[in-house]
């Protein structure tokens, strides 16, 4: 039938879900095993809203039902393109995807600690670092000892790396 002969209330929305984290075109979707893990779980619970979603009408109900299968088959995107790397096999020595990085700049006394993570697993907050960020771009490879300049607008940024651990 034409969509011209339905009725303005009868038209299906289209939800609009924002998009999960950025990972750039091309770029392997690198995930920790706890990143998977966090993934599988989010499935799991938001296959669980879907089951039990109620509401007071058809039409909410139909447009809260699609909102959540568009989300559902983002993440479904993100686990079946998921690669898990196993921190056992990373060299110890130098960073690399999932190493917790210790890093001292000039001004600061105390150093601060991040981990190198998967676009789904980034927390600031948590200091953890998604791998395509500049700065986990400019750590890899580097060893303790090692100096990593970060240019800003505002001038230069350097970070000393002081240690590198995997856990």
């Amino acid at each position: 039938m034409s969509r011209g002969f339905v009725k303005d209330g009868d038209q299906e929305e289209v939800p609009l879900v924002p998009p999960r984290a950025d990972l750039p075109p091309g770029e392997t979707n690198y995930v920790t095993r706890a990143g998977l893990e966090a993934l599988l779980a989010e499935k799991e619970a938001m296959l669980n809203e879907i089951s039990h979603l109620s509401t007071i009408n058809e039409n909410e109900h139909r447009i809260a039902s699609n909102y959540l299968h568009a989300k559902l088959q983002l993440l479904l995107d993100r686990i079946a393109s998921a690669k898990v790397i196993e921190l056992s096999d990373q060299p110890r020595d130098e960073v690399r995807f999932g190493a917790k990085v210790s890093l001292q700049t000039e001004d600061s006394r105390k150093p601060q600690q991040f981990q190198i993570v998967g676009v789904d697993e980034a927390d600031l907050a948590k200091g953890k670092i998604a791998f395509v960020a500049p700065i986990a771009r400019l750590l890899m490879r580097k060893k303790v000892g090692d100096k990593a300049i970060l240019k800003l607008a505002n001038g230069n940024r350097v970070f000393k790396i002081v240690g590198i651990t995997y856990d």
